[in-house]
This record gives C-alpha cells, sequence and structure tokens, in this order.
C-alpha cells in the first residue's frame, strides 16, 4: 500500500508541477473544493461505493475505500479530458487505450490491497469518460494548450491529495476536489 501511495504521488507531482502558472491551478482548486463540498461529492461517492457493497454483498472492509479512490484516480488526469476528445472529435482513442492499459495495471495493484471495491469504479469511468467522449464535439476547447496545462496541473494536485490518502498522512476529502477540473477547464478561457 506505500508503494502505491508513494507511485500515486510521484505521478500526482508529476503532473502539478508540468504548468507553467501554479496560480491558476491553485484558484482553480480552491473553487472546486468549495463546490465540492457544497456538493458533498466525497459523501456521495462514499455512499454509492457503500451501496455496491451492500448490493453485492460484499464482505471486504477496504471496498469503498477501493472504490473512491480508483474512481478518483481514473477520472481526474488529464488523460482522459484528452483522449476523450481525441475520441469524440476526429476518432482516434489511442489515447484513451493507453490510459486504459495504465489504469489496468494500476488496478491491479489497487486491488491487491484495497479489494474488489476497486473493480467497480469502472462503472464511474463508464460515465464519465462517456459523457465526455459524447460531448467532445462541443467541448473542442478543452484542446488548446493553455486549457490542458491547467487541468494537468489541477488533476496532478487531486492525485497527490489521492497519494497522501493512501499513505495515510492525513485524510483529504479528494471527491470534493473535482469540480476543479471543470473550472481548470473553464479558466484560461475567462482570463
Amino acid at each position: 500500500m506505500q508503494g502505491l501511495g508513494l507511485a500515486v504521488l510521484v505521478i500526482g507531482f508529476k503532473m502539478a508541477l508540468s504548468g507553467f502558472d501554479l496560480i491558476p491551478a491553485v484558484a482553480c482548486l480552491l473553487l472546486g473544493g468549495i463546490t465540492g463540498e457544497i456538493m458533498h461529492i466525497e459523501d456521495g461517492l462514499h455512499w454509492l461505493g457503500r451501496h455496491l457493497k451492500e448490493r453485492f454483498r460484499s464482505d471486504s472492509a477496504t471496498f469503498v475505500q477501493g472504490f473512491v479512490s480508483a474512481t478518483l484516480l481514473y477520472i481526474t488526469g488529464a488523460m482522459t479530458i484528452v483522449g476523450c476528445i481525441q475520441d469524440g472529435t476526429i476518432g482516434d482513442a489511442s489515447t484513451l487505450y493507453l490510459k486504459s492499459l495504465l489504469d489496468g495495471v494500476a488496478s491491479v495493484a489497487f486491488a491487491s490491497t484495497l479489494g474488489v471495491g476497486v473493480a467497480f469504479s469502472a462503472i464511474s469511468v463508464l460515465v464519465v469518460q462517456g459523457s465526455l467522449t459524447l460531448l467532445a464535439s462541443q467541448l473542442a476547447f478543452l484542446q488548446q494548450p493553455d486549457v490542458l496545462a491547467c487541468i494537468t496541473t489541477t488533476g496532478g494536485m487531486i492525485i497527490i491529495g489521492i497519494g497522501i490518502n493512501l499513505l495515510e498522512i492525513r485524510k483529504i476529502r479528494v471527491g470534493n476536489l473535482v469540480p476543479a477540473v471543470v473550472y481548470a477547464a473553464v479558466y484560461p478561457l475567462i482570463f
């Protein structure tokens, strides 16, 4: 678990530090955190995880943590946004194929420590990636370099939060930070 947490931290730091200007990403993270707290996103993810655990009669003590951690890791990365846009606008799914390969490897490590709840994160990935791919023709502005840089940096900071949770350093309500990615997408267009 510690090795997995460290690996997630490295991925998050690499993404977060890839941007040129951290101020917009920090602003998006703060706005996203406020929005997520108001919307109770983290609570909703935990509720969904508990519901799935009960529905499938799992006795895994880490089912909910596995579901929430894997879901957040798989849907907050820039590869999700870029891959969905490429697939939806020009029919090129190569980024999503690469992402699925990386997610598959990560899911083996996650599942070995967090259990079967990780497999149920596929539902969230299907909904988010499917929705973004279907809307991609309307979201072509996300391909702009400034937008991608802000999304990558903001998503990286969220992923760092997942790593901190996995290492049990401190509990961060990462689910409530997910709206930050939306703010990161529109921030460069406004300013």
